[in-house]
């Protein structure tokens, strides 16, 4: 990756057991500053921030204001449940699971095996999901 330009933090981090939260809040701010990597540009609000955001009922944009607003990525997930939705524990459970497990044995399982393969990682049977997949891509 060029100097200058970062990579978003790991979608396995969780604020209130909402994975990937910080990640998106992340790539808004780098992508905001500048130093977002261009290999990230295409996907800002789709994929699995428009996943995370329709979890949480609120529209990518609105969210997006807060978090260049200032708002810390807690502050922004208040955000979010006082103006979208604060799911029940059971359906964050189930958004935990769901997440984490994106790309095994479902219906993007052949999409995370030719990502691994076009990344050179098609040997790596320690990649089973998405979230393993961008973390050994990313060097993580």
């Amino acid at each position: 990756m060029s100097t200058g330009q970062k990579i978003p933090c790991s979608p396995k981090l969780q604020i209130d057991g909402v994975v990937y939260f910080p990640r998106m809040c992340d790539k808004i701010r780098l992508f905001a500053a500048g130093e977002l990597h261009a290999d990230y540009h295409a996907n800002l609000g789709k994929a699995m921030d428009l996943w995370t955001c329709q979890f949480l009922s609120v529209d990518y944009e609105a969210l997006k204001a807060q978090v260049l607003a200032g708002l810390t990525d807690e502050q922004a997930l208040q955000w979010c449940y006082e103006n979208g939705a604060k799911p029940a524990d059971c359906v964050r459970d189930w958004w935990l699971s769901y997440m984490r497990n994106c790309g095994y044995r479902d219906g993007l399982s052949e999409k995370l095996v030719m990502r691994k393969n076009d990344a050179g990682l098609g040997e790596r049977d320690d990649i089973q999901s998405f979230f393993d997949f961008i973390d050994a891509e990313e060097g993580r």
